[in-house]
């Protein structure tokens, strides 16, 4: 296999265009200038170990040059159809790729998607991040032996819109079905309208199922007669492939089961033995049929997207990304704590302090934070009343020592962590606070809910009432101008499908980031030295 090994010196036409972009994307001039040390002997012969000799076809691109095109990408935020024309319509790409005057593609299509596969199959995207922090380790200009040795480190998320088209039951249903009828054709050589004749499901027939059905659609009773319909064709559907035995074939399986699926959460059998949409959301409930991991989540009570959740963690002292991890959008943040532990891991840090987004305070890598004698910091849970002219959770003075709660007018009650703590309705009943406590019915007595982290919660209320605390609180804020920058170059909507394709990306992403801001590093001392 050939290896990468461009010039490290510039050619005339190279400074030319080096001098060119001191003002609008500087990374191209750094990648040139930095090439041979992102890419040395030994990440260019772990990028070849992708590969296995079979001695058959032609030489292959060297992996390193793609793996360049890989970050030149992500840079350009451009598809691959795109990233193939800039190989020989733009200087700058062909002056990082070693390829200047060039008039043929550096690599084809088919080359560049088969080489991101492989990467994910691999892991060697994870391998790329940590090139890039091993890059940083080694410049000069960033001063490790000054840092100290325990890492602050600060993780965040942010909502990710999926690539999947969203659609309700009657089109997921729908949908699901089209594809199951398309499949059956290829392989039974059979066009589309004799399947869905034979079949009995003549509405797939129509442009959309909708148009099928054919019904005013603000009359309840019409929406209910017409799910009835739509789920005894597919029900017909369903036992036409088993009569042919389709529904385990592999183009077809996919579909049978995702029809399975949305039928079980979002349809119902009623008394008469009619079909009917479920009352309420199921849980874990599927909302696209081409990516069936997209889920609803909520950025707030109000504001609803569908998609994933990205998470980062960031070093706050050199700006950068060191692990990323992708979650579906209705699992809560602690669920991708394990995979950026396990990139932490394999960057061999120790976290003396972790500042956090209160929503990953029961997560294993506050644990293990705990565990390892590190410091942990989130703001904490407010502690409000649903009535602002109640008193709240805050107004109550909890001994975490003594494991007791007082109560504004003096009443002390014991609790453990976790327990929801009801104070004597007898005391309760004759306060002359009551009218501000409390206003649940005669014979009741005020209730707290003392959380399993209760005394984590107390340490973050501590940290939150003093100028000195706040002030440490305030330093998460560079995870999320981080964040936010990933946002920027990404987009809010995701490129590929699929959690793992999309963790590709994000890492790709994370990448990119961190050599621009080893780039700013090294621009920076360089002025501070002339």
């Amino acid at each position: 296999m050939n290896r990468w090994n461009p010039p490290v010196e510039l050619t005339k036409k190279e400074q030319l265009i080096v001098k060119r972009l001191r003002r609008t994307r500087k990374l191209f001039a750094f990648l040139r200038l930095h090439r041979h040390e992102l890419f040395d002997e030994t990440f260019q012969q772990e990028l070849e170990a992708m590969y296995r000799d079979t001695g058959a076809g032609g030489e292959p691109v060297p992996p390193a040059l793609l793996c360049m095109a890989v970050i030149l990408q992500a840079y350009h935020r451009i598809s691959d159809a795109e990233a193939i024309e800039l190989t020989i319509m733009d200087l700058r790409w062909q002056m990082v790729l070693g390829c200047v005057g060039g008039d043929e593609p550096a690599f084809a299509q088919g080359t560049l998607q088969a080489f991101r596969d492989r990467l994910i199959k691999t892991e060697m995207d994870r391998r790329l991040l940590e090139r890039t922090i091993e890059l940083a380790r080694k410049t000069k200009e960033f001063d490790w032996k000054k840092l100290p040795k325990d890492l602050h480190l600060a993780v965040d998320s942010r909502p990710f819109e999926g690539a999947g088209r969203v659609e309700d039951t009657f089109n997921l249903l729908g949908h699901a079905a089209r594809k199951l009828v398309q499949c059956a054709a290829q392989l039974t050589g059979m066009s589309t309208q004799e399947i869905c004749l034979q079949a009995g499901i003549p509405l797939l027939l129509s442009p959309s199922i909708k148009a099928g059905l054919d019904i005013n659609w603000s009359d309840p009773v019409q929406k209910e007669q017409a799910i009835d319909t739509l789920a005894e064709q597919v029900t017909s559907l369903n036992e036409w492939l088993d009569e042919h035995r389709l529904a385990n074939e592999e183009p077809l399986k996919p579909y049978v089961d995702a029809l399975v699926q949305v039928r079980k959460q979002d349809l119902e059998e009623s008394a008469d033995g009619r079909i009917h949409i479920r009352r309420g959301v199921a849980e874990d409930r599927r909302v696209s049929i081409e990516e069936p991991e997209m889920r609803h989540g909520r950025k707030s009570k109000s504001k609803r997207f569908n998609g994933y959740k990205q998470h980062v963690a960031t070093d706050l002292r050199t700006d950068l990304f060191l692990a990323c991890a992708i979650t579906p959008a209705n699992r809560p943040e602690e669920e991708a704590t394990p995979d950026l532990e396990a990139d932490l891991k394999r960057c061999r840090v120790h976290i003396g302090t972790a500042s956090i987004d209160r929503a990953y305070v029961n997560s294993s890598l506050v644990d293990d934070v705990v565990a390892d004698g590190g410091t942990v910091l989130a703001k904490p849970w407010a502690g409000r009343n649903s009535r602002r002219e109640l008193f709240g959770k805050r107004d109550f003075k909890i001994n975490m020592r003594a494991k007791t709660i007082t109560c504004p007018a003096g009443q002390v009650e014991a609790f453990e962590p976790g327990d929801t703590v009801e104070f004597d309705p007898e005391i309760c009943g004759a306060c002359t606070l009551r009218s501000r406590c409390t206003l649940s019915a005669s014979g009741k007595g005020r209730t707290v809910h003392t959380g399993e982290d209760e005394a984590m919660q107390q340490k973050f209320r501590k940290l939150q009432a003093t100028s000195a605390g706040r002030e440490r609180l305030r330093a998460r804020v560079g995870v999320e101008h981080r964040l936010a920058h990933i946002a920027a170059r990404q987009g809010p909507k995701a490129r590929y499908r699929g959690i793992r394709k999309n963790v590709f990306d994000l890492r790709r992403a994370a990448a990119v980031a961190n050599l621009e801001t080893i780039h700013r590093m090294v621009d920076r001392c360089a002025k501070a030295a002339a």
